[in-house]
């Protein structure tokens, strides 16, 4: 299964470790989005920067 990843809010305010893991997720301005395969690994990403993403499912 994979997930497809939106940042909905801006990273200027949160801090630097935040703005890193939006970084290594592909994320860079408001409405990029991402598809990304669903495991612990970017669970935990998701996790971390949940209050800036909006997150779907997408089966394949």
């Amino acid at each position: 299964m994979k997930l497809k990843i939106t940042l909905t809010k801006s990273s200027i305010g949160s801090t630097p470790k935040h703005r890193q893991t939006l970084q290594a997720l592909g994320l860079r301005r408001i409405g990029s989005n991402t598809v990304k395969q669903d495991i612990p690994a970017v669970q935990g990403m998701i996790r971390k920067c949940a209050h800036l993403l909006t997150v779907e499912k997408i089966t394949e």
